[in-house]
């Protein structure tokens, strides 16, 4: 919690210098103590110290000013600060208006100069205004604030963007939030600056993209040396994992991100089968911790910032390796771990990319859950991820549908979410199902729903979509010559020998190690890499067992 602030004006500067010195005797422990000369100072003051989202306590104003009357400052001060207790400061002549104050403009208190001695004549009056004032008093969100619109797909990236790197914010929508005008109005906003974000020292970025807040929440996005022992591609579990056992190690570690640590998992509301959690951690609490530890070990973590090109020479007895960021810059590695996970894939449905953002998302549910208060919701796929999103929602939303094409979820979800979705009231099932197409003017409207085995087609109202499909690798950023297979997952081991290609990559005499591609001393784990198990504790023993052989690779060297 911030100190409260108690402000003084007086345009009298013996008494105003006489008034600061008995408040801070006897407040300066609880409260900051600013004086000015000036009403119009101390109202610029205010709107300052509001755009800082600092707290103001008390208001004490002389009533006999040149700029304008103490009455008429306290009054305009309400507006900026209306919780904050007000008393003026007035003479033997002054006190009939001080009382008409009182009737007619809520003034809190008023108080005859001079108060000597301060014990007797301030202080109790003063204690009195601050004790109510403590009473009532409930701090406000002190941290990031996000103006934008609910259904904008701008305001959706920016909302996402913090949630995954577990940055806290307060969201205000422009159209529904009752402070939200007060901030526009504040901080001199139009609707064309939107979304934007207030940070606590007042400053405000407008429309800005993830990269230009990352400096601003902590994050880094440059390398701090030009050589590293090993690199990894990706922040899921199993680049996580990496990182921590990596760094523990003694190798110079870096952690590469484009968007947000965690991955997939990252986005989980609520992860049961993991080992050592019996009641379950999120997937926001599971990143939070691996980053930490990956940190303290000392791992370097660049997020968001995006690998473009991985460049291998032709030589194979040359092994460094040259790591070419979308910015630019580039470093070397000695050897690389691609952890890059996979991706939920695109729904192939009329309409769906005209509302991404706009009440359609992939992934999400914790970022928009708020918006889905007491309304119908309808989630595609049938894995892990979407039943653990359904679970999730149900506490917001009025109905949740999942949609699948099959007859049941047993083939693709584990059965303790298929039991927790049997005994939640608000969940339906709705097996066979497709969509067919998406509608709305500006936002998520409705649903064009077909049965697959009867063609039935019908229209149901929908106010927000979130997409669990498929498993699309991120892979296709790597060189040519890492092999992948048919669906763009990356091969390894004696898997990759297989292929038709494989020793036109693979000249070395030693047989690759489990997780190597068939580059030397480039590794794969997680989800990325062919034949994975998809599950949070498969991926975190990949991403360990990588470091093992990076070891065993850079012996070799």
């Amino acid at each position: 919690m911030k100190t409260p602030i108690i402000l003084a004006v007086d345009d009298d500067s013996a008494v105003l210098r006489a008034l600061e010195r008995d408040l801070r005797k006897q407040y300066r422990k609880d409260y900051r103590i600013l004086t000015t000369l000036s009403a119009n100072e101390a109202l610029a003051t205010l709107r300052e110290l509001k755009t800082k989202q600092e707290v103001v306590a008390l208001l004490l104003s002389d009533q006999r000013m040149p700029e304008m009357q103490g009455v008429d400052y306290l009054t305009i001060a309400k507006d900026i600060y209306p919780k904050a207790k007000r008393a003026l400061l007035t003479a033997y002549s002054d006190i009939e208006a001080a009382i008409r104050a009182i009737n007619d403009v809520g003034l809190d208190y008023y108080l005859a100069k001079p108060w000597d001695p301060p014990e007797e004549k301030l202080y109790p009056a003063l204690n009195e205004l601050l004790e109510e004032w403590q009473a009532s008093y409930k701090p406000d969100f002190t941290g990031l604030r996000v103006l934008g619109y609910q259904w904008s797909p701008k305001s959706h990236i920016i909302k996402d963007f913090l949630t995954g790197n577990l940055v806290p914010y307060k969201w205000l929508d422009v159209q529904t939030h009752p402070d939200a005008l007060e901030m526009l109005a504040l901080h001199s906003l139009e609707t064309i600056d939107l979304p934007a974000i207030l940070f606590e020292d007042g400053t405000v970025a407008k429309n800005p993209q993830p990269v230009d807040i990352a400096t601003r929440i902590g994050l880094q996005s440059k390398a701090s040396a030009n050589v590293y022992d090993v690199v990894i591609v990706g922040a899921g579990p199993s680049g996580l994992a990496s990182a921590v056992y990596g760094s523990s190690e003694g190798l110079k570690t870096l952690l590469v991100e484009k968007r947000a640590p965690g991955g997939q998992a990252g986005t989980s509301s609520r992860i049961e089968n993991y080992l050592g959690f019996p009641t379950g951690l999120s997937g926001a609490e599971l990143t939070r911790r691996a980053i930490s530890q990956a940190v303290r070990l000392g791992a370097e973590f660049l997020a968001p910032q995006s690998v473009e090109a991985i460049v291998i020479s032709p030589n194979p007895h040359e092994h460094y390796k040259t790591v070419k960021f979308i910015d630019g810059t580039e470093l070397v590695a000695k050897s690389i771990i691609i952890s890059t996970g996979v991706e939920y894939r695109e729904l192939e449905a009329e309409n769906i990319s005209n509302f991404t953002g706009a009440g359609i998302y992939y992934g999400a549910a914790t970022t928009e859950a708020n918006a889905c208060k007491e309304k119908d919701v309808y989630i595609v796929g049938g894995g892990n991820s979407a039943g653990q999103a359904a679970m999730y929602l149900s506490h917001f939303a009025r109905r949740v549908f999942i949609v699948i094409r099959g007859a049941s979820l047993s083939a693709t979800m584990s059965q303790y979410l298929i039991d927790q979705i049997s005994h939640t009231q608000n969940i339906e099932l709705l097996p066979y199902t497709e969509v067919v197409a998406a509608c709305g003017q500006d936002k998520l409207e409705e649903l064009d729903l077909i049965n697959n085995q009867t063609k039935e087609r019908r229209i149901v109202p929908a106010q927000a979509l979130y997409v669990f499909i498929g498993a699309k690798p991120s892979s296709e950023w790597l060189p040519p010559n890492i092999i992948r297979n048919g669906r763009g997952f990356v091969e390894t081991g004696r898997e990759m020998l297989l292929h038709g290609d494989a020793r036109q990559y693979w000249k070395l005499q030693r047989e690759p190690f489990l997780l190597e591609t068939s580059v030397p001393g480039i590794f794969a784990a997680g989800d990325v890499r062919a034949g994975a198990m998809n599950r949070v504790a498969s991926a975190v023993g990949e991403g360990s067992m990588a470091i093992k052989f990076v070891h065993e690779y850079l012996a070799t060297l």
